[in-house]
């Protein structure tokens, strides 16, 4: 049985649970009101037995980071470790999606033809949906084609609050 430590912070947009493992890696991340949903994707993907939480405070300093992040030090989530389970698929997604600089956004297209897919828009979106570490994996900028803010598991509110904080309201009308 896998132990995982849990956290949670409070942040300008809502409770935040920090998931990690015994060795500091960042295994899920979600909105505390969203912790049923991130329960079942760790059972999903590591086995209904085969994982336990265990409270904690800022294991191996990922909850001061991720606070930082949201006191403006944008570029401190970039290089927090992540290790999570997921089909190949998703992983490469995941991986794209990290590559993604703070302060810009990409269409689901573009994410498709990053990762050399170009046909495979629904299920980029899909893998997008399912990202298990939400902000570290910056899943929130994904946009629409036409540039429109869509789907965000925290919900639009949220994705529109993170993508302002990172400076993207100069280039998307956020406000519509």
């Amino acid at each position: 049985m896998l132990p995982f430590l849990i956290d949670q912070i409070d942040t300008p947009i809502g409770e935040f649970l920090i998931v990690s493992d015994q060795e500091g890696n960042l295994r899920a991340a979600d909105w505390r009101e969203h912790e049923a949903r991130m329960r079942r994707l760790l059972h999903l993907q590591y086995g209904e037995n085969a994982a336990r939480f265990e409270p904690a405070s800022n294991p191996h300093g990922l909850t001061a980071a991720i606070r930082n992040y949201f006191a403006g030090e944008l570029a401190v989530i970039d290089n927090l470790p992540v290790c999570t389970g997921g089909t190949p698929f998703q992983q490469e997604v995941w991986q794209e999606l990290r590559k993604i600089p703070c302060g810009t956004t990409i269409s689901y297209g573009q994410l498709a033809q990053r990762i050399g897919r170009p046909a495979a828009v629904r299920a980029v979106g899909l893998a997008n949906g399912s990202n298990p570490v939400g902000i570290i994996v910056p899943c929130h900028r994904v946009i629409g084609a036409n540039g429109t803010l869509t789907g965000y598991g925290g919900g639009l509110e949220r994705k529109r609050w993170l993508l302002a904080h990172e400076g993207q309201s100069r280039q998307l009308d956020l406000h519509s």
